[in-house]
């Protein structure tokens, strides 16, 4: 699992409802989450630090759905799900696997973010897990890749004008790195506006679009750019999904990665 914010997720866990966390619960004694890089734990919320606008402390992105979509109709296999997400980036920056000190700068905000190489980190998280795997002597197979940003590319022309030309590398990058021809891509469309760029999130769509006829490997989860949010609801940011958009993302993308 990889992206920027809406990977990383804005649920609140507390306002789920008795059945969703009890099925979440029970998913846990089969799927694990490795997060940022972290030791794998049971699936489950990860803490967030209260602020104006997300005050609450139990927070969750489409990976606890996801597990849950996946432990249902798999009972009797287990999962580990790797994340890598970080707010703010883009793909052109700091997830290009062909990573350059211009490009980071030509689009990412801040210092900090210019020097983050999100792709390179993620195949490190991944090989470690999967290393840990094979010193507990257990088999395993990648199922797939689920992919969720691409707002900060469609907020400037560089980035968004070269989207399908990136996101095609990165799929060769995480097949090369990863020894998997065939790597099932399952990709989350964007529909945000913000940027200065006013064609850039349409470019965006399209790219993702065209990206997945093109790659019989490759799988597009469609959003809707009505902003009523009806297939997976927004806050009121109009960005970032709230608990039901999270919950329902995460049972697309489990549906899609489990095909």
């Amino acid at each position: 699992m990889a992206g920027q914010s809406n990977m990383a997720g804005a649920g609140n866990f507390d306002l789920l409802d008795a059945i969703t966390k009890d099925r979440i619960a029970k998913a846990s004694k089969t799927v694990l989450l490795s997060f940022n890089g972290a030791e794998a734990k049971p699936l489950s919320f990860y803490d967030n630090k209260p602020t104006e606008k997300y005050n609450f402390k139990k927070r969750f992105g489409p990976e606890l759905l996801l597990g849950v979509t996946l432990a249902e109709k798999y009972p009797k296999k287990e999962f580990l799900l790797i994340k890598k997400s970080r707010g703010g980036t883009s793909l052109y920056g700091a997830w290009n696997p062909n990573w350059s000190a211009e490009k980071a700068k030509a689009v990412e905000k801040g210092e900090e973010k210019q020097n983050v190489k999100l792709y390179h980190t993620h195949i490190t998280d991944i090989k470690k897990s999967l290393e840990a795997l094979h010193l507990q002597e257990k088999e395993y197979k990648i199922i797939g890749l689920c992919w969720l940003q691409g707002e900060n590319d469609a907020a400037k022309e560089v980035s968004a004008r070269s989207y399908k030309v990136n996101l095609k590398d990165l799929h060769n990058a995480y097949k090369r790195d990863l020894s998997l021809e065939n790597l099932p891509f399952v990709i989350g469309q964007i529909n945000s506006t913000y940027g200065r760029f006013k064609k850039g999130p349409e470019m965006v769509r399209q790219a993702m679009t065209d990206f997945c006829k093109e790659n019989n490997n490759a799988v597009l989860l469609k959003t809707t750019t009505n902003r009523k949010w009806k297939d997976y609801p927004k806050h009121t940011d109009n960005v970032h999904y709230n608990t039901e958009g999270q919950k329902r993302l995460g049972i697309a993308f489990g549906k899609k990665s489990s095909n």
